[in-house]
């Protein structure tokens, strides 16, 4: 069962404009379907989902369209996904919803909660190493 959205996000949506909101509304309906257990908040003025507190997947309003961004997505070796930065996260960007490929999204997102960099102890651990499903990731408890 999921859990209420969250004050912040909702304040985040009702603040977007009408453009971006039809296409945001989009994506958080599917990501809150298939990343039902993840938390979520408003995170350096963008919506993000985590896991144990890792980010994983995220959307917010450029100048010219809407980035979804997944932190780990290089991993994720899927059509439609452009590298952003010079970490290992990976970008789509959208200025209609009709662009949104809700089959492919819910592909992605279950890959974002399979393969993950640790982004979250990045300063601990001096740079970004592999957290789940990836070479060199911690075995997974049997």
């Amino acid at each position: 069962m999921t859990t209420p959205i969250p004050e912040d996000i909702r304040a985040y949506q009702n603040g977007l404009d009408p453009e971006a909101r039809v296409i945001c509304d989009l994506l958080l309906d599917v990501i809150e379907r298939e990343l039902a257990d993840a938390d979520r908040k408003v995170w350096h003025a963008h919506h993000v989902w985590f896991f144990d507190g890792n980010p994983v997947v995220g959307y917010s309003r450029l100048k010219a369209s809407v980035q979804l961004l997944f932190w780990s997505g290089q991993a994720f070796d899927e059509p439609g996904l452009a590298v952003e930065g010079s970490f290992q996260a990976a970008q789509a960007r959208y200025t209609d919803p009709a662009q949104v490929d809700v089959a492919a999204l819910a592909r992605w997102l279950s890959k974002a909660r399979d393969l993950q960099w640790n982004y979250r102890d990045i300063r601990r651990n001096q740079g970004l190493v592999p957290l789940r499903g990836l070479p060199g990731a911690p075995a997974e408890p049997a």
